[in-house]
């Protein structure tokens, strides 16, 4: 099993949950066996289902009930993982909080180049060669789309990935003597391939009307 394939499917959490069928999870099993990374997630995910068990169980007469654990192979390892899993989170708190936050908040605030490419709304089948842009995987990137003026009150822009499906519809509000409008697109989960990005102009009475489509070829460079 693929280690992207249980990061994007959140395999960890549905195993957590018991939300996954026999031969999933026994596939899963045989993954976090072999993958460090998800053999402690799988630990922590685990001793804090448990604690949490315990520390919000009803209250009886003031005394909280004991929660017996459940029985399988992680009752057999706790003793053995969660001093290690509790070190390695405070680890992780730690390289967060002193390392990664403040280096992300750096660059949040420094400027920098995205990808971009223009694009040209025209009616369908008139349109330039298709657009290329190339990014690495789940960075965003910018698109400078340029629409014909019309009497339009505001636009309805709508991204169709590979598959031909709504990645994201927007409102593109329309003011006199502009025609082209940056778009910022975020990166996340998109994969390569053929887009199309299809506009549609909405008078003041509501009425929608086609105006023209777009195409570009998002290329992921790893």
């Amino acid at each position: 099993m693929d280690h992207d394939v249980v990061v994007r499917q959140k395999m960890t959490e549905k195993y957590l949950l018991d939300e996954l069928d026999a031969a999933s999870r026994d596939e899963f099993e045989e993954h976090f066996f072999d993958c460090p990374s998800c053999a402690v997630d799988v630990q922590a995910g685990a001793v804090f289902i448990e604690q949490s068990k315990i520390v919000l169980a009803p209250v009886t007469d003031g005394v909280a009930p004991q929660i017996a654990p459940r029985p399988g192979w992680f009752s057999r390892l706790r003793p053995l993982v969660v001093a290690p899993v509790m070190a390695l989170l405070l680890a992780v708190v730690g390289y967060q909080n002193l390392i990664l936050y403040p280096r992300l908040e750096q660059a949040a605030n420094s400027p920098h180049l995205l990808p971009w490419a223009s694009l040209k709304v025209a009616t369908y089948g008139s349109g330039p060669d298709r657009t290329v842009i190339t990014t690495a995987p789940g960075k965003s990137f910018l698109l400078f789309v340029r629409i014909a003026e019309g009497e339009y009150e505001r636009y309805a822009a709508d991204l169709h990935d590979p598959a031909g499906k709504v990645v994201w519809s927007l409102t593109i509000p329309a003011a006199p003597g502009q025609d082209e409008w940056p778009i910022q697109v975020p990166g996340v989960d998109l994969p390569a391939g053929h887009y199309d990005l299809t506009v549609r102009g909405v008078t003041t009475a509501g009425i929608s009307k086609e105006v023209g489509q777009a195409s570009f070829e998002l290329q992921i460079q790893k």
